[in-house]
């Protein structure tokens, strides 16, 4: 085959030189091309994220198609009173004690608009209300990531429960405390209407189960409806002595007939009632202890001995007190929260969001198992 030289041209050397420069573009752009392909096709790098185990996810699938993008800074979430707990079920459980709910706070006394006030953080703070049954027979049934309180009302005075007539027909005072706590459920549906009332049957100054003789507007035939009342809304009833007496000052005999006539009492109100608790007046021991939890006095009417029996005993004073899973729980000296006057409940609550020994108890929403820190 022969070939032919071919001189160029003017014409074909400008054709020439496009086609190098297209044919040097080309062989720029390859490899580029290549890099890019090969980026596109290369496994994406590891992302490490750190999750609270409450708050672990499914880990988000691979992205379709690997587009560059500059790394997007992280925000660290805040911890807060009302975030995700770790569950302790072993912590402490806040038994808080009111005796007036008033126009003022005081000694023995709060106000209305504090006593509101109160409801209102420990719910904020994650705290559920229980019963005392279910703390002594540890069925406590509490969502995950709260706290069981325990509310206590002493001294059964027309403002914890007073009656007033509409239309001839009895209604709730809502300033009264309980008028305000089941207003509060009811605007609340987390919580249910749960607590204690510490009852003195026959004290002075219409203290005799909520009020009588007239007192504050209260009338004596009111007084079993209202211990009825509480314990068809799911309320349980305590012992709290007959009248208010101090026990370490009186004979083992009258100690006895305080406890036993405060039982009968309350059971003439709600036949067949069993009392589990008693709360001692002052926080004052009579001198024979044994005697707070089991004794018996003759009523010489009926002509037959009435026994009281007390499964657990609250002091006046102590500090949150211990779950019943912890081995220390004692039901027979159980420490309380009193709430009056300078004593205000955030200290506490505070306290007890804190690591320490008043670390508070947090659920695990499982009733079958309890979970230890």
């Amino acid at each position: 085959m022969r070939y032919r030289t071919i001189l160029p041209t003017p014409r074909l050397s400008i054709v020439l030189r496009r086609v190098g420069v297209a044919i040097s573009v080309a062989c720029a752009l390859r490899p580029a091309t290549a890099d890019a392909d090969a980026h596109a096709h290369a496994p994406p790098r590891a992302i490490l994220r750190h999750e609270h185990p409450a708050r672990a996810k499914a880990q988000p699938a691979a992205p379709k198609k690997a587009t560059p993008s500059k790394p997007q800074p992280t925000t660290k979430q805040p911890v807060t009173s009302t975030g995700p707990r770790v569950p302790n079920e072993l912590g402490r459980i806040p038994i808080v004690e009111w005796h007036q709910v008033v126009d003022a706070d005081g000694t023995y006394k709060v106000s209305r608009e504090r006593f509101r006030a109160e409801l209102s953080e420990l719910h904020a703070r994650g705290y559920v209300p229980v019963n005392l049954s279910e703390l002594l027979d540890k069925t406590m049934n509490v969502p995950a990531g709260k706290t069981p309180v325990l509310f206590t009302f002493d001294d059964a005075s027309p403002s914890q429960f007073r009656y007033i007539e509409r239309n001839g027909t009895l209604v709730v005072d809502p300033t009264s405390a309980v008028g305000m706590l089941l207003d509060f459920i009811k605007a609340h549906p987390d919580w249910m209407a749960k607590g204690l009332f510490c009852m003195l049957p026959a004290a002075e100054a219409g203290h005799a189960f909520f009020g009588n003789k007239g007192i504050d507007g209260q009338k004596t035939e009111w007084r079993f409806k209202k211990v009825q009342f509480l314990t068809q809304q799911g309320f349980e009833l305590c012992n709290h002595t007959l009248w208010h007496a101090k026990l370490n000052k009186y004979s083992d005999a009258v100690v006895q007939e305080q406890l036993a006539r405060g039982a009968m009492a309350i059971d003439s109100a709600v036949p067949g009632y069993t009392v589990r608790g008693f709360a001692l007046p002052y926080g004052l021991w009579p001198k024979n202890r044994a005697l707070a939890f089991n004794g018996s006095w003759y009523d010489t009417k009926s002509k037959r001995d009435v026994r009281y029996h007390h499964e657990a005993v609250f002091e006046v004073a102590g500090g949150p007190a211990r779950s019943p899973f912890d081995p220390a729980f004692n039901p027979k000296s159980l420490p309380r929260v009193p709430l009056q006057g300078g004593t205000k409940l955030s200290a506490t609550l505070d306290q007890m969001d804190k690591p320490g020994k008043w670390a508070r108890y947090v659920s695990d929403g499982n009733p079958k198992t309890v979970a230890k820190p």
